[in-house]
């Protein structure tokens, strides 16, 4: 099923924007893991919207209720689900939408797959607001990940042409805006601000490391750590492109330039470089994991675009109302967190069904 992931671990993701509540099931996770409930929601605050002037002005409190899978804040061994109430739709902003579809947005697509029974309100199951259960997913993740000494960092790399300064070491999370070079983010914060008074939108690049990682983390072909990655990365509406180690840069490279040379280092094979991005033929080598993902400008914008009208075939304007993100990246950096941590936990617990010791 298009909404479910993993092999070890499963996850499936339910709900609508504008729906009741949206929601996860996680299966697979051990039983007897301690949850630290505060560090969960302090996670999924990271995502919510409402908190900035970067961020839609709809509020929600993304405050988890799970149903299942927990006895006294331990994971029980059962599937684990938990849900989000929304509690401030505005549905009538999206009426137009019915007939007239968004450009770069998944309206006319859902149309044509669904025959207009999709729920268009907010994009419905194509909206932003299902990375909300995705991070309940992750931050549980991350709780697994952190007990085997494994963690994920992020900062935002790049958001309206300005580029982060300095080397993603450690944790941006703390921080109103997470990037490494404080003073970028003010510029990036001041590049959203004049694209949302001007009705527009921006994009960006998030980047994301997993520290910690084993040698021996996933398989080749369909199954590498790249593979496993990007599906749920890919999850993440607004994402259009990802890249691991060099990326797209590596093609410009001469195989002396790219490859990088093996050492001993504390009695442990290491490299000398990381272009490879802590990954080879789909296992992970014990360099740090690392990975860019593009995200897109948000769609939703007060400008007016050209469209059609569905109903009587005729073209149509379209300015798009309600309340939307100038920049969906800094919401995005907790939802990158999110995939990695999801993908790493699916492939460390097959780990131990890759050889009888």
């Amino acid at each position: 099923m298009s909404s479910s992931y993993g092999e070890n671990i499963r996850l499936s993701i339910f709900g609508q924007s504008h729906a009741p509540a949206v929601g996860m099931t996680l299966e697979g996770i051990p039983a007897g893991l301690p949850l630290d409930m505060a560090a969960l929601e302090a996670f999924l605050l990271r995502r919510a919207p409402g908190r900035n002037d970067w961020s839609t002005a709809r509020r929600e409190a993304d405050k988890p209720e799970f149903l299942c899978g927990l006895k006294d804040g331990v994971t029980c061994g059962a599937p684990i689900t938990a849900i989000i109430r929304n509690t401030d739709q505005r549905s009538g902003d999206y009426e137009k939408l019915k007939t007239v579809p968004r450009p770069g947005h998944a309206d006319y697509t859902a149309q044509v797959k669904f025959g207009g029974r999709q729920d268009a309100a907010g994009g419905g199951h194509f909206s932003g607001r299902l990375t909300a259960p995705l991070c309940i997913a992750g931050a549980i993740c991350l709780q697994l990940l952190g007990r085997a000494g494994i963690r994920v960092i992020s900062r935002i790399a790049a958001i309206g042409g300005v580029e982060d300064k300095g080397e993603l070491l450690a944790s941006t999370a703390e921080k109103a805006f997470p990037t490494v070079d404080d003073g970028r983010g003010r510029e990036m914060a001041e590049k959203i601000a004049q694209a949302k008074a001007a009705g527009d939108s921006l994009g960006g690049i998030v980047e994301c490391r997993v520290l910690g990682l084993p040698a021996g983390l996933g398989d080749p072909m369909f199954g590498g750590m790249e593979n496993r990655i990007a599906a749920v990365v890919f999850g993440i509406p607004a994402v259009k492109g990802i890249e691991f180690g060099a990326g797209f840069a590596a093609a410009a490279l001469p195989g002396s330039k790219m490859n990088d040379p093996f050492l001993w280092e504390d009695g442990a094979v290491r490299t000398e470089g990381n272009k490879a991005g802590g990954i080879l033929g789909g296992i992970t080598d014990g360099m740090p994991l690392c990975f860019r993902a593009a995200i897109k400008p948000t769609p939703s914008i007060a400008l007016p675009q050209r469209s059609v009208d569905l109903a009587s075939g005729q073209a149509a304007e379209l300015r798009v109302p309600g309340r939307h993100d100038p920049c969906i990246v800094p919401r995005a950096v907790p939802c990158v967190e999110a995939a990695a941590a999801i993908a790493v936990a699916d492939a460390l617990l097959g780990r131990r069904k890759d050889a009888l010791d």
